[in-house]
C-alpha cells in the first residue's frame, strides 16, 4: 500500500492509499491545501485540527454549489431531450402529411381545387347573404 506524504496548510500529512489512487489524493490534497492556505492568509495560523475542519468545510460548501449547478444543469438537459423528441415526432408526422400528400393522384388534385372553390363560394355567397341582412337590418 502506498504512502504519500501530503501537505496541507504548510504542515505535512503521511497517508496511506491503495495502488493507483496516488495521484486523485495528491489532486485532492491540493485543493484542500489551496482552502487552508486561503485561511492561513485570512486569519493567520491556527491549529492544525481547526485548519483542517474549517478548509474541509469551505470545499464542502463549495462542493455544494457545483450539485446545485449539476442539477440544473441536469434538468435543462432533460427538457432539451423531451424539446428533441417532440421535434422528432413532428418532424415524424410531417414526413407522414409529405407522403400522404406526395400521393394524391392529379384526378384526386383537381378534385380537391374544385371542392375548395366550391366551398370558397359558398362562403362567399353566405358572407354576402349576411351583409345584406345585416343592412336591412340597420334600417
Amino acid at each position: 500500500m502506498p504512502e504519500l506524504t501530503l501537505e496541507i496548510g504548510g504542515r505535512n500529512f503521511k497517508v496511506a492509499c491503495q495502488a493507483g489512487e496516488e495521484e486523485q489524493l495528491q489532486k485532492a490534497a491540493k485543493l484542500l491545501d489551496m482552502e487552508a492556505g486561503t485561511l492561513v492568509e485570512q486569519i493567520g495560523r491556527v491549529p492544525e485540527n481547526r485548519m483542517l475542519l474549517m478548509a474541509g468545510l469551505m470545499l464542502s460548501d463549495r462542493t455544494i454549489g457545483v450539485y446545485g449547478e449539476l442539477e440544473a444543469c441536469q434538468a435543462q438537459i432533460k427538457a432539451l431531450e423531451t424539446r428533441l423528441q417532440q421535434a422528432e415526432a413532428r418532424v415524424g408526422e410531417m414526413s407522414a402529411h409529405a407522403k400522404k400528400v406526395a400521393d394524391v393522384t392529379p384526378a384526386e388534385d383537381t378534385a380537391l381545387r374544385e371542392e375548395a372553390q366550391a366551398a370558397k363560394a359558398a362562403l362567399a355567397k353566405a358572407t354576402a347573404a349576411a351583409e345584406k341582412l345585416a343592412t336591412s337590418l340597420e334600417v
